[in-house]
């Protein structure tokens, strides 16, 4: 009933936010140019709000057309490089002469779209040939493609780098740490020929008995039962997913926003007060994040269950235990990928030292292949969005995929 519950209240307030945006529209907060009277301003910049208090579930646009090679405007187009039913290898191809080191980024699937790393693909584009792994909507996935657990994500990366081919490297941000490191062990262990050059892990939970934070202790604090029979929902009849079970979107947002709830309500003051008085530019800014932020995607029930179970409750990687296709995990079997983890300072989703534990994993790296940063001051976005991840932690991750291709 979950999932029910949450459409009807959306159905229910459909019409009162299409008003909403129509009187938005016809109130404004200029005219001419000249702004309104302050009663204008805040009608409008209130009927906006309204309009805004919704969620969406399609995947936002990456909007990156161009980019910068060198001193040349580069176009930019997507091409599907490969599609399964639960995710396309989405390759941002630019039309240039020169080869560049191919990366393969990838995102998290915890409820936000790839697109969340919008920033992360526009820095290495310049420099570097990109692809993602841009993963679809559970809800929007027919019954007959099967399950989709956690073994099946990281089938999904040795996938996908043999479709890049050899050489490539790998960039991956968040939840998906634990996956891209199982990846490399696997196809190191099977020694194919197309296992990374490069290993970057950028505040992913490789070892969440480090430091546990909110996240990790609400994870431990309930038996994985509870989350089956609380967190799990059926997708309603109108989806192309009908009856497929998965953990919402919408329940994954709620939870991140409990967390700082006084931050986002601060965000949508503010919001409301740049509208009001006309300030588009920092008013844009704001949507702009939102809009990414409450566009959210499904996770199919057994991918997410078994990752709460084996990530953050039993800790199968660290202590030895994880299998995959029923041989044991190894990440020791690791020697030829070179290995860059990063932390951020003020992470509280992702706690400093929880991503360095892949360090103690890859005993058979030498000290040449190994590599760690923990960015000051940055909380668990600013490692891989924003100045601190443009211009000091991207020259790094570059350095190490230029010093490992």
């Amino acid at each position: 009933m979950l999932y029910q519950t949450y459409q009807a209240q959306s159905d229910f307030f459909d019409p009162l936010r299409k008003f909403a945006a129509m009187a938005a529209g016809s109130v404004g907060t200029h005219l001419n140019g000249a702004p309104r009277p302050s009663f204008w301003g805040n009608l409008g910049a209130g009927y906006e709000l309204i309009a805004r208090a919704t969620l969406t579930h399609t995947r936002p646009s990456y909007g990156i057309d161009s980019v910068t090679v060198g001193n040349q405007e580069v176009a930019v187009t997507e091409e599907a490089a490969d599609v399964t039913p639960f995710g396309t290898l989405l390759h941002f191809k630019k039309d240039i002469d020169q080869a560049q080191p191919r990366v393969l980024i990838i995102a998290p699937l915890s409820g936000h779209f790839a697109t969340l790393l919008r920033a992360t693909v526009r820095t290495m584009l310049a420099e570097h040939d990109v692809y993602i792994t841009d993963w679809h909507n559970a809800r929007d996935v027919p019954l007959s493609a099967g399950r989709f657990g956690f073994e099946d994500y990281t089938t999904h990366l040795i996938r996908f780098l043999e479709k890049i081919g050899p050489g490539a490297h790998m960039v991956a941000v968040c939840q998906p740490c634990v996956s891209a490191l199982v990846a490399a062990s696997v196809m190191a262990q099977g020694n194919h020929p197309a296992q990374p050059r490069s290993m970057t892990l950028m505040a992913g939970p490789i070892d969440t008995r480090i430091q546990p934070t909110k996240v990790n202790e609400l994870a431990k604090g309930k038996p994985i039962k509870w989350f089956e029979e609380n967190m799990i929902a059926t997708v309603p009849s109108r989806y192309a997913g009908a009856g497929r079970r998965v953990y919402p979107g919408f329940v994954q947002l709620t939870a991140f926003m409990s967390m700082n709830m006084d931050r986002h309500l601060k965000a949508h003051r503010e919001l409301y007060e740049n509208i009001a008085k006309g300030n588009i530019e920092k008013a844009e800014q704001t949507k702009a994040f939102y809009d990414e932020y409450f566009a959210v995607l499904d996770l199919a029930a057994e991918f997410y269950l078994e990752t709460v179970q084996l990530v953050f409750q039993e800790h199968t990687l660290p202590l030895g235990q994880l299998t995959y296709q029923g041989q044991k995990v190894e990440p020791a079997a690791i020697k030829r990928t070179m290995l860059f983890t990063v932390e951020g300072e003020r992470d509280d989703i992702c706690a400093v030292g929880q991503t360095l534990a892949a360090h103690d994993l890859c005993t058979s790296l030498r000290p040449y292949r190994k590599r760690h940063h923990m960015q000051a001051g940055v909380g668990h976005y600013g490692v891989f969005s924003g100045k601190s991840w443009q211009n000091q932690i991207y020259p790094q991750v570059k350095n190490v995929i230029l010093q490992s291709d």
